[in-house]
């Protein structure tokens, strides 16, 4: 019997129907052998961050799973999702537009870095548009970098935005 963990896993899409993409990936998820989905966030409206210029604003979302799944094997899961949805990762570039995004941002315990996959995932910490929708189903989970919880988290990326 493979363990049960919590993972969290961020969605965003910039391209297309973002709403309906939103909602196709969490039926997907919801649909995946190994995965319960236990909690999903509202979807947030951003301001595409870094990548190319011109970009539309993302719809953003974050979801809590509870899965059998290996970290491998759940992030192939999520790229076949994204597939699925039309996300083509050689045609769009670096951090350019696309359907569908879903980034595995953690998978228990694991800390784990390979050419597919880092555990945490390595920008987790410094992008709020991760964190806003995380606080609404994982406020009080503790990051492992900074060692404060997401909502503090929260707090000392503004205040530092607001000081600078």
């Amino acid at each position: 019997m493979s363990e049960r963990v919590v993972a969290a896993v961020a969605l965003g899409s910039n391209l297309g129907e973002r709403e309906q993409l939103m909602k196709r990936a969490q039926s997907l998820l919801e649909k995946l052998e190994g995965v319960v989905l236990l909690r999903r966030s509202a979807w947030h409206e951003t301001a595409p961050v870094g990548g190319p210029a011109g970009q539309g604003a993302y719809l953003n979302g974050a979801a809590l799973l509870e899965t059998t799944l290996a970290p491998a094997d759940l992030l192939e899961a999520l790229q076949g999702i994204e597939a699925r949805l039309g996300r083509d990762r050689e045609a769009e570039g670096p951090n350019g537009a696309r359907p569908m995004d879903l980034d595995l941002l953690w998978h228990g315990d694991a800390s784990l870095a390979t050419a597919a996959l880092t555990l945490p995932h390595p920008r987790l910490e410094e992008r709020l548009f991760v964190l806003e929708p995380l606080a609404e189903i994982a406020p009080d989970h503790v990051l492992p970098g900074c060692g404060r919880t997401v909502v503090e988290r929260i707090e000392e990326l503004r205040s530092a935005a607001s000081e600078a």
